[in-house]
């Protein structure tokens, strides 16, 4: 990572905010004695920063409209797109680990089960604004007219936004994901 964070300064700015559910999988990491994944470190500098993001969950991850899977395929499309490896990887153990879709780039690339027309709609959808955000086709319009309420399609762009920035933070500052997230698999011992 590009920025340095102790243990106890990323500690003491993360107990602030960990009772937020943005922050559960990073929660379990902590109560197993490890630190909060990278990024999360690397908003402790600020904290600012780590409590608006936690307002960004309550709205649209984890929280919102939009169905979960929805939201992890429209992730992780942008994250390849983004070559983020924080965000692919860590996304891709949750998926798997809360058993919302065990191989979502075989999913996203057609390959390992079908994709329903919400997620298919929303996944061409982020790679469209990927390319070029000022020119979604009009057959594309239609089918997310017809697909999604006008709240839910706000709540998408958003989301495509979101993770467009979250990607590029990670990506400038060298975040990196080292599969911290499999420690969630082994439940807590009492």
């Amino acid at each position: 990572m590009r920025v340095t964070v102790t243990q106890d300064a990323a500690r003491a700015a993360f107990d602030a905010v960990k009772d937020d559910p943005s922050f559960d999988e990073s929660r379990g990491l902590v109560e197993r004695g490890l630190m909060p994944v990278e990024m999360l470190q690397a908003m402790t500098l600020r904290p600012e920063i780590l409590r608006a993001f936690a307002g960004f969950g309550h709205a649209v991850y984890p929280g919102g409209l939009l169905e979960r899977r929805v939201k992890e395929l429209v992730i992780i499309t942008a994250s390849r797109a983004n070559d983020c490896q924080f965000c692919l990887d860590s996304h891709c153990d949750l998926v798997r680990i809360e058993g919302i879709v065990e191989q979502p780039v075989d999913v996203i690339d057609g390959g390992s089960g079908a994709m329903t027309p919400r997620e298919h709609a929303a996944v061409e959808y982020t790679l469209v604004a990927h390319h070029d955000s000022n020119n979604v086709p009009t057959d594309l319009d239609k089918r997310l007219h017809a697909l999604f309420s006008d709240a839910e399609l706000v709540e998408l762009s958003f989301l495509i936004g979101y993770i467009n920035m979250l990607n590029l933070f990670n990506n400038l500052l060298e975040v990196r994901y080292h599969g911290e997230y499999a420690a969630l698999e082994t439940p807590l011992r009492s």
